[in-house]
């Protein structure tokens, strides 16, 4: 399985399993981040989040219609067991080092 490492501000990096859309995931909680390859074959986060149960988050996910249309082809993913501070702790840092993701450009927001 692929990896990507995202950084957040604070330099901390994060080791995300690459996943292809729609995902099949096991009931466990972690951070997620819809994303794109761009025309540098890097990837491009379109939005970025966090869940109690990553195998219920993404068939009616409230952002679908805008990550949708914002070209999203997979989903990365990363097993975050240290409790919803921690998970949230974590997709604020990768929000903040990855503004393309909020709004207007991207789907968080």
């Amino acid at each position: 399985m692929s990896t990507c490492n995202w950084i957040g501000k604070s330099g901390n990096s994060y080791e995300y399993h690459i996943h292809n859309l729609p995902p099949n995931f096991k009931s466990l909680p972690g951070n997620y981040i819809f994303a794109k390859l761009n025309a540098n074959n890097k990837w491009v986060p379109v939005y970025i989040g966090e869940t109690e149960d990553l195998s219920e988050r993404f068939d009616d996910h409230h952002k679908m219609p805008c990550i949708k249309r914002k070209g999203a082809t997979h989903i990365h993913a990363h097993l975050n067991q240290g409790g919803e501070v921690a998970r949230r702790r974590e997709e604020s840092d990768l929000l903040d080092n990855y503004q393309n993701a909020k709004e207007p450009n991207g789907c968080n927001g």
